[in-house]
């Protein structure tokens, strides 16, 4: 007796499903967290918003600024970096051997930047305000930094959209819509290159007028670059532990030019953020030079930045060099994950560990537990989106019938 076939309903259902099945259809431990988390993150979702933020987070007019802002903004910024690093490696520095993880990174990229908005819908106070553009129409701040961040992760995150398009317009078969949005790659490179140089700065240049807050071995006047160098060297690490997963988790969903090129690209990006995590290193030096804050590295706080410095900096720049001058794949890997562990922290440093730091601790900020919970619940939600993606358009591997399109 012939196999009955499933109605479109039923598919529909066990695709989206899908995320939580193993081999042998079963329910596995790890989609029975994630259904915890995500059960968990809307219930709280719906506390913030009927209770506002009082109700979920420990923010005062104090500290203003939390877990948030600390994690899912400024990390979530810095590690989507691997977007402007690849396209600019692949359409303005000709580097077509990396071409096949362009889309990944612009995936990502584009997830992490809608992560970001909806984090600050989460954290600002008048949610509405932000949806409605309000800094933009109503009340232009065109002197405030945050005015100048926002503008440029808005338009970065239209730039990201448009470039992601040809995925979805292929899956779509929209042929003429797709090549369409193609021949704007190299536009959309630039500005991207061009906005992504702004807001990661930027960022960094936030917290100079807090000078009296921020512990002076991370303050220094090079905030700004220190911000937009280590975001190159998250950017990097991103793409190969980013691909690195995937590849791993999703093989069977990989094209062959993914599959043969993944290997000499690991190669190559361990090459630069070697180089790039060297340069960050220097620069780190300067500016505790220029500041004369050498005599504050035996204090607590001063190991603590050397743990950060040369463990999570100084380290994974030699083992980037070491792995990719031995070839070897597995020390390449582990050094991109110690530096997005090190972005992670020199972020969360400057936003929360080593800010207002000369108060005593039970004044201090502490993120609710609520906080970290919802922080968790939109990674997850990020990381079951870019699944469902790859899982179902063009991004690892060709479209068959676009084929001869792809360069």
């Amino acid at each position: 007796m012939s196999e009955q076939k499933n109605s479109p309903a039923q598919g529909m259902t066990a695709a989206a499903l899908g995320f939580m099945r193993d081999d042998n259809e079963k329910f596995s431990p790890l989609a029975l967290l994630t259904g915890v988390i995500l059960l968990v993150g809307t219930i709280l979702t719906i506390l913030r918003f009927t209770q506002g933020l009082g109700a979920v987070t420990n923010l005062t007019d104090t500290h203003p600024w939390g877990m948030w802002i600390g994690f899912d903004l400024m990390c979530g910024v810095a590690l989507a970096a691997g977007g402007y690093t690849t396209s600019a490696a692949c359409y303005l520095f000709g580097m077509k051997k990396y071409h096949s993880a362009v889309r990944p990174a612009i995936l990502t990229a584009f997830l992490g930047y809608a992560m970001v908005v909806v984090s600050l819908l989460y954290d600002v106070g008048r949610p509405d305000r932000l949806i409605l553009a309000y800094p933009f129409v109503v009340q232009q701040g065109t002197t405030s930094l945050l005015f100048e961040v926002g503008l440029c992760v808005l338009l970065y995150l239209t730039v990201l959209f448009l470039e992601f398009t040809p995925i979805p317009l292929e899956w779509l078969g929209f042929r003429k819509a797709r090549n369409i949005a193609v021949k704007l790659t190299l536009t959309l490179t630039i500005l991207g290159v061009v906005l992504s140089t702004l807001h990661q700065s930027s960022l960094g240049a936030l917290f100079l007028i807090a000078p009296s807050k921020l512990h002076p071995l991370w303050y220094s006047p090079y905030l700004a670059v220190f911000f937009f160098v280590s975001s190159i060297a998250a950017g990097l690490s991103m793409v190969i532990f980013e691909g690195s997963l995937s590849h791993k988790t999703l093989h069977h969903r990989m094209g062959r030019a993914y599959l043969e090129e993944h290997p000499p690209l690991i190669l190559g990006y361990a090459k630069a953020a070697s180089l790039v995590l060297f340069g960050y290193f220097m620069v780190k030096v300067v500016g505790i030079t220029a500041g004369d804050n050498w005599h504050l590295l035996p204090t607590p706080y001063g190991v603590w930045f050397l743990i950060e410095l040369l463990g999570f900096v100084a380290l994974p720049c030699f083992m980037f060099a070491m792995g990719s001058r031995n070839k070897d794949p597995g020390l390449i890997k582990f050094s991109a994950v110690l530096t997005v562990i090190g972005i992670v922290l020199n972020r969360l440093n400057i936003s929360m560990i080593a800010f207002n730091w000369h108060l005593p601790l039970d004044e201090r900020y502490i993120p609710s537990w609520m906080e970290i919970a919802l922080s968790i619940y939109m990674v997850t939600c990020l990381i079951l989106v870019f699944r469902f993606i790859v899982t179902r358009m063009p991004v690892f591997d060709e479209h068959p019938d676009f084929k001869e399109h792809h360069e």
